[in-house]
């Protein structure tokens, strides 16, 4: 083969493959053409709309409620264990403060001063013996309290503060009629406020102090009572020491057998007991 046939045959081939790769290259762009106008309307189709925004809810109401009773209507056992254990961390004020317990501990504190005993009974056996004596005497009130405002308020028919206003009639008709009006009157004026017009109308926040001053007065005449003859054996004892020139002697040391032997037959505790609690009128 000549070198002219050798250059025709490779002009030939150069041109068949130029061409091979145009078509090639043409698929290609025509292949990226379609994807893209695939990607395009998927996308198109795709695109989600804006909605038009939602009208705003008016806020809630401002009334707002606890409740504290159970699905019954009764009180859950949860409030009535936070009321037991708030009573019971204020029991030693309403004991001191509302109760006949000031009254009975002083007059039986009095009782064994006059007797000259110091500690014979102790501080814990009076206060025992004052306790269950307040107890007694409160018995009538405290059962009033219980029926009226406690049973009905455990069966749900009460709610808790229409519990407290029933609760408290009793014990405050028990202190209204063991306090003196001018015992009241006095609290009234150092208040500065109106005087009543019946003791009906007077507050607790009045009541309260105005009856432990009635208490406490009411216990000082008692003990001033329990006093003279204990006195009157004193100086008896003393005359007599002096006369046979026993002056040395303490005369508390010959007159207290004497006081005790007294005490004993004219059955003194027996007597104190049975004025104090005749002393209080029983509430019905």
């Amino acid at each position: 083969m000549t070198a002219a046939a050798l250059r025709t045959a490779r002009s030939h081939r150069f041109a068949r493959s130029g061409r091979t790769v145009a078509l090639v290259v043409l698929g290609l762009a025509a292949v990226a053409g379609f994807v893209m106008l695939t990607a395009t309307g998927a996308h198109a189709a795709g695109v989600v709309q804006p909605t038009a925004p939602t009208t705003p809810t008016p806020p809630a109401s401002g009334d707002f409620s606890v409740s504290v009773n159970g699905p019954d209507g009764t009180p859950s056992s949860a409030v009535v264990t936070l009321i037991g254990i708030t009573l019971l961390s204020v029991a030693p004020a309403l004991m001191l403060m509302m109760t006949s317990f000031t009254k009975i501990f002083v007059v039986l504190a009095m009782t064994r001063n006059a007797l000259a005993l110091q500690s014979i009974p102790p501080n814990q056996v009076l206060a025992g013996l004052a306790l269950f004596l307040s107890l007694f005497v409160m018995a009538p009130v405290i059962g009033h309290i219980n029926d009226d405002a406690l049973q009905p308020y455990l069966a749900g028919h009460l709610d808790f503060a229409q519990a407290v206003e029933v609760g408290t009639k009793p014990l405050r008709t028990f202190m209204l009629h063991q306090t003196r009006e001018e015992d009241v009157a006095l609290i009234t004026r150092a208040a500065g406020q109106a005087n009543p017009k019946d003791m009906a109308d007077v507050p607790m926040t009045t009541v309260i102090p105005a009856f432990i001053i009635s208490e406490l007065r009411s216990a000082f005449i008692i003990g001033f009572v329990i006093f003279v003859p204990f006195l009157v054996i004193d100086l008896v004892v003393s005359a007599a020491l002096m006369s046979m020139g026993m002056m040395m002697l303490p005369p508390v040391m010959i007159s207290l057998p004497f006081k005790i032997l007294l005490f004993v037959l004219v059955d003194g505790w027996g007597l104190i007991i049975k004025s104090l609690i005749e002393s209080y009128q029983v509430v019905h």
